[in-house]
């Protein structure tokens, strides 16, 4: 007999439901928060201008049909391009993330919540001078904060307890959903619009993780959040338009995203939206390096001295981490480009105890040549301590532990150097942030006039001044 599929009265899904609520009536209150978003969005802005130096980044950036000329379209920083909103968000998150500098949230899921920026500044600046050609007033800044706390937040929370790596799907899904979210709202949706628009990017998935992890690691772990956050400018202009949503997108039977995509189990929301994210962000201050390793290139670069004159007389070294660290950038073999070694414990740390220091051109093809390199990555040994495990994991820790030290041939050996919490680290952000605006300034440095660096540099470390700002005239600051 053929069973007979029955349409009943379908109830939204809860978390479609909480997100839209929050991202359409979420009043951020916390100061500390909103004076966190500024260092976000100077940092996140400065990640891509220094990105902007390396031709693989920039020749992604500009319109997508050459000579494509937008009335009242978006601006990219750091470029001349003004260019449909759409297409703006993935060229800011392109720039942004390309050298994996911009902040970081680790929990079940891990990924980086200002990728949403590329979304929230394009469409920001598109709202803006669609409203001056109308004769009405721009958006101010303090929008725009209190925007990238909502996708932090958005993003973050779905991270805390959804792992969507061990189901082999990347986190970019979070941010399509976050950019969804608060671009829809920014937009005027109401809750019903935010929440059909919100159901759209679930329904669309997540990419494969496959090109972040061997033997496919490449560079499109370095474009996929701009092709994510675009993708939410994209869902919430359509649902804008008319577009209805799917009211059982994650939870119906057989064809939800639980069921196909995430292994039976129920998407959990482990707290509610405020700005909890924003308030605990992990700042990427001193080294362009995956998270996990941030830790363990400062240990190798505080043993430089120790080992420097000593690196042929290395007999192994030990790098004693954390699991989520040995499951993501334990590495052994041949690494083929950029991306696979800046997703390497092992090449970031003989990085560190080689030169002393760790930048973006210590990725490049010239500095891999080194024979060295691969010969102390052949000795290396990396080891898990439980207890750097159950940190990482504790939430009023949040720990990043590494731990180096370095054996030689003749029986001596350094002292093991662990470091718990990294430089842009909560508990160390009295140190960082003074760190931070230099990382900032010298970023703008590579890209801008002297008179220009100071003219942002004037609005930005203001704030009482860049939450009064017109968002059109931010963006006219970056103009090239």
């Amino acid at each position: 007999m053929t069973e007979v599929k029955v349409n009943m009265a379908q109830t939204t899904d809860q978390v479609l439901q909480r997100i839209a609520e929050y991202a359409v009536y979420g009043e951020i209150t916390s100061e500390k928060a909103l004076k966190t978003a500024q260092y976000v969005l100077m940092d996140t802005l400065g990640c891509g201008f220094l990105a902007l130096r390396y031709p693989e980044c920039a020749k992604h950036l500009g319109p997508i049909v050459p000579g494509t000329v937008v009335p009242n379209g978006a601006r990219v920083p750091g470029t001349s391009y003004e260019l449909d909103p759409v297409h703006a968000a993935f060229n800011i998150g392109c720039m942004i993330r390309w050298l994996d500098y911009n902040d970081t949230w680790l929990a079940a899921e891990w990924g980086h919540p200002s990728d949403n920026l590329g979304g929230i500044l394009a469409i920001s600046d598109y709202i803006s001078r669609t409203r001056i050609a109308d004769g009405k007033q721009p958006m101010k800044m303090d929008s725009v904060l209190e925007n990238i706390v909502k996708a932090h937040e958005i993003q973050g929370i779905l991270a805390l307890e959804n792992s969507l790596n061990r189901e082999g799907l990347d986190h970019v899904l979070y941010v399509k959903v976050a950019t969804t979210a608060v671009v829809t709202a920014m937009l005027g949706g109401s809750k019903e619009d935010v929440t059909n628009a919100v159901s759209q990017a679930w329904i669309d998935n997540s990419s494969l993780r496959t090109y972040r992890h061997a033997p496919n690691t490449g560079s499109r772990k370095s474009w996929a959040a701009g092709d994510a956050t675009s993708r939410g400018v994209r869902l919430a202009l359509m649902t804008m338009n008319g577009e209805m949503g799917y009211k059982t997108a994650l939870s119906a039977p057989k064809w939800g995203f639980q069921d196909v995509l995430f292994g039976g189990k129920e998407l959990t929301l482990a707290r509610s939206f405020g700005s909890y994210v924003m308030e605990n962000i992990l700042f990427k201050i001193s080294f362009p390096a995956e998270f996990h390793a941030q830790t363990a290139a400062e240990a190798a670069i505080e043993l430089h001295d120790q080992v420097k004159d000593r690196i042929h007389d290395i007999e192994s070294v030990t790098i004693t981490t954390h699991e989520s660290a040995i499951r993501i950038i334990d590495k052994e073999g041949p690494l083929h480009n950029p991306a696979d070694r800046d997703h390497c414990l092992q090449y970031i740390t003989a990085i560190g105890l080689l030169y002393g220091s760790l930048n973006a051109d210590h990725y490049e093809d010239e500095v891999a040549r080194n024979p060295e390199i691969d010969r102390l990555r052949n000795v290396m040994a990396t080891i898990e301590d439980e207890q750097f495990s159950k940190d990482y994991l504790d939430p009023d820790k949040r720990s990043i532990a590494n731990a180096v030290q370095v054996f030689f041939n003749d029986g001596t050996h350094t002292e093991q150097i662990a470091i718990e919490y990294p430089i842009g680290h909560r508990r160390r952000r009295d140190e960082g942030i003074p760190l931070l605006l230099n990382k900032f300034q010298d970023n703008l440095k590579t890209r801008f006039p002297f008179r220009q660096v100071n003219r942002i540099l004037n609005v930005c470390e203001d704030y009482d001044e860049l939450i009064d700002t017109p968002v059109n005239q931010f963006m006219e600051q970056f103009h090239i």
